[in-house]
């Protein structure tokens, strides 16, 4: 198997990555979403990818759309990191759809409602060129931040790009 970096992409043969994760094939809900949490809060949101796409695998039918979500807004966040903005704002889109309906509730503990806030704010910003995303996004990555809006002026601030919070 190919090394990659932290943010998932291939190096070059030889080169040492980020060792790939050893996890069960399927976590339970709180153990996907906290070891996620922790990927995301550290800095490797492709990581957290891949627990919430096992857990969307495994997943019933009834919750198998809100681990699909989950994995879309873990690749879009992958995505901004890697300086891809187009990409990981059509990503992050099609999660906040996919969160929406369960943003009455909170199956699994997850704050789905907040989920959706933090797209369209992060979404804001990238659009209006407030996004910071810089070559130390890791380092912005592992400072967690809240699910809504900054509470200075949203219109003038910068936004560092950071995780979500998944459960409330």
């Amino acid at each position: 198997m190919r090394s990659r970096d932290a943010l998932g992409r291939p190096l070059p043969p030889g080169t040492a990555g980020v060792a790939p994760l050893e996890l069960p094939a399927a976590l339970p809900p709180p153990a996907a979403l906290a070891a996620a949490q922790h990927l995301l809060d550290t800095g490797l949101p492709f990581q957290a990818h891949e627990v919430l796409e096992a857990a969307w695998k495994s997943a019933g039918d009834d919750d198998r759309a809100l681990w699909r979500a989950l994995t879309q807004l873990a690749v879009g966040l992958t995505q901004l990191a890697r300086g891809n903005v187009p990409g990981g704002l059509t990503v992050l889109a099609r999660a906040a759809e996919g969160l929406t309906p369960y943003a009455d509730g909170h199956l699994h503990g997850v704050d789905a409602a907040g989920l959706v806030r933090w797209c369209e704010h992060t979404a804001r910003a990238a659009l209006d060129g407030r996004l910071a995303i810089t070559d130390s996004t890791a380092t912005d990555l592992s400072r967690p931040g809240g699910n809504g809006a900054p509470a200075d002026d949203p219109s003038s601030a910068t936004v560092a790009l950071r995780p979500p919070r998944l459960v409330r």
